[in-house]
């Protein structure tokens, strides 16, 4: 068995595991606090999700790497040729408001590029996964991107601020907006057809975009950063220019009207 395939079921059982601590924390009075530096809220269910994550799936590959956003991170990682990557929550502000739009979000990299992946919404029992050219599947459905080639009226996942005008060189995409705080969610919501496209053209951490990546690559969608390019993961910055994913017409218009004109 690939060792991509070998993963996958760890990292569903995993997932699951973690939903377990999210539910019994869910809509209760949990510990919360702001990060350093402005990087936003954690609470102590991120991590009580983290330390479980990192004890059983290492346990599982000692000869794995780590990367997670709730634990410091270190060089060590980058001599592995496989990694974790993890979001013990993503989306840790709509679980702190109590919806159900937040995750867990956990992928392997093997030489930079994300291979088996899983994405699991505990309140609303939904698990998204995917393998490297396996495809990609919700609670045992396969995924389909939108057939949608038009951007003029697409429906598009993006925050307000990456639509101001002064952003589109070549004029900001004329989309139906709306907003999802967990980027992982975002892509798996574009990997099921139920939007067109999302984007963002802020810095996003390696452990918000790997496991929706994946699903999304592999539900049919075009992802790159917001410059254009392929990201490699498990890079010593993991830190990545903005994502845009969608249907390869959707994906081509982003980024034309991204770039000053000729």
């Amino acid at each position: 068995m690939p060792p991509a395939e070998g993963d996958l079921p760890l990292l569903l059982d995993h997932a699951r595991a973690a939903g377990e601590i999210a539910r019994r924390h869910h809509r209760k009075d949990v510990l919360t606090w702001e990060k350093e530096g402005g990087a936003g809220p954690v609470t102590a269910a991120d991590l009580e999700i983290d330390a479980m994550l990192r004890s059983r799936l290492l346990a599982a590959r000692p000869g794995y790497g780590w990367l997670s956003e709730e634990t410091e991170d270190n060089a060590a990682r980058l001599a592995h040729e496989r990694v974790f990557i993890v979001d013990p929550i993503d989306g840790t502000r709509s679980f702190m408001r109590g919806e159900d739009t937040f995750c867990h979000a956990l992928a392997v990299a093997e030489a930079g590029e994300i291979v088996a992946a899983a994405a699991y919404f505990p309140i609303r029992d939904e698990m998204f996964w995917a393998v490297k050219g396996g495809g990609a599947f919700r609670n045992g459905e396969r995924l389909a991107v939108s057939s949608r080639i038009e951007i003029d009226g697409a429906s598009a996942l993006a925050g307000r601020a990456q639509v101001v005008p002064s952003s589109w060189p070549g004029g900001a995409p004329p989309v139906r907006r709306e907003f999802r705080n967990s980027l992982v969610y975002r892509h798996c919501l574009v990997a099921s057809g139920r939007f067109d496209l999302a984007f963002t053209l802020r810095p996003a951490w390696e452990w918000d975009v790997a496991a929706g990546e994946l699903i999304a690559a592999e539900a049919g969608a075009t992802v790159s950063t917001a410059k254009g390019g392929a990201w490699r993961y498990n890079a010593a910055e993991p830190r990545m220019p903005g994502v845009v994913v969608g249907p390869a017409a959707l994906h081509a218009d982003i980024l034309a009207r991204l770039k000053p004109a000729a």
